[in-house]
């Protein structure tokens, strides 16, 4: 499989990028310099995309190149994906799901920790030698508070899983309710926003989740209320979030993903009351092993004529 042209979007995992070297011909796109005449130079030869929450095979791409099968994704969501056009090209598409899903869970709960408890800003108070002038104030405590989950997926049920350990009662938001499940179902975010003590953003990114999270329900979520986003930036209004915080309609936030990542926010850095994060959900050396895993079996998969491990398209 090593006359096979792979395009590596952008940097994503070096023990990746050394197995997708090993097996094929690789190709990194963001070494190159002049990527409209290197698309066309190589058009015939690239068979594959791999792509991740950064970078991977918008329409453009796809129409350039005319043998491309099969576009295999370093992470769970495909919104930087034209799936429309891939289904239209007969372009197969897989993603990494499942491996990331308790990693991402950890992190949420993580992130309600820190904001309430105010773990980040209570490292820094006896780093820099304030707890010997006195102790440091009283936080919030997070058994017993109302988590409401906007998606209720693998990592949405994850993360309910985890916050039940803690004594909180679970209640979320989906297109559908889930008559499975004994969580209280709330048909808008607003309504589960004026319920919930934190709500936690973890539904794919689409055309109807975008900006879900808005001055509304930011609003109704309230100034004792914390938003936590472990989903993706563009779920989140984030001009409205920024004055919310600054206004203290909101009492805080957690967040791991921004909407024009990775530029954060600058108004951001001087709060006491957010958790920044470098959109590092699924950053463990053993998830982005296992996801690395998954990208070449796809691939490998795929090539070989056998069913593929994780097809989305």
């Amino acid at each position: 499989m090593d006359s096979i042209g792979v395009l590596m979007a952008c940097p994503m995992n070096s023990y990746l990028e050394q197995q997708l070297d090993k097996r094929f011909k690789l190709f990194r796109f963001w070494t190159v310099p002049d990527k409209s005449s290197f698309l066309n130079s190589n058009k015939d030869s690239i068979q594959a995309v791999a792509g991740n929450a950064t970078a991977g095979a918008d329409a453009e791409l796809i129409e350039a190149l005319p043998k491309l099968e099969i576009v295999a994704n370093f992470s769970v969501g495909l919104d930087k994906i034209d799936l429309a056009k891939c289904k239209e090209k007969g372009i197969r598409v897989t993603n990494t799901p499942d491996v990331l899903t308790e990693d991402v869970a950890d992190l949420a709960i993580g992130l309600m920790l820190a904001v309430l408890r105010k773990l980040c800003e209570s490292d820094r108070y006896v780093r820099s030698g304030k707890w010997k002038k006195g102790d440091y104030m009283l936080t919030t405590k997070f058994t017993g508070k109302k988590v409401g989950i906007i998606g209720l997926g693998r990592i949405g049920m994850a993360i309910a899983k985890r916050a039940e350990a803690f004594s909180c009662p679970i209640s979320y938001y989906s297109r559908n309710e889930k008559p499975e499940i004994n969580y209280k179902y709330y048909p808008s975010v607003v309504e589960l926003a004026a319920y919930c003590d934190i709500l936690v953003v973890a539904c794919p990114l689409t055309k109807e989740t975008h900006h879900i999270v808005n001055r509304d329900v930011i609003n109704a979520l309230g100034p004792k209320g914390v938003l936590i986003n472990i989903g993706r930036g563009p779920h989140v209004e984030e001009p409205e979030l920024v004055s919310a915080l600054f206004e203290h309609r909101l009492g805080g936030a957690g967040l791991d993903v921004f909407e024009n990542e990775p530029y954060v926010p600058e108004e951001l850095f001087g709060l006491d009351n957010v958790v920044l994060l470098p959109h590092v959900g699924s950053g463990t050396v053993e998830t982005r092993e296992a996801m690395a895993d998954l990208v070449i079996g796809n691939l490998e998969a795929h090539f070989q004529k056998k069913p593929l491990l994780t097809p989305v398209v």
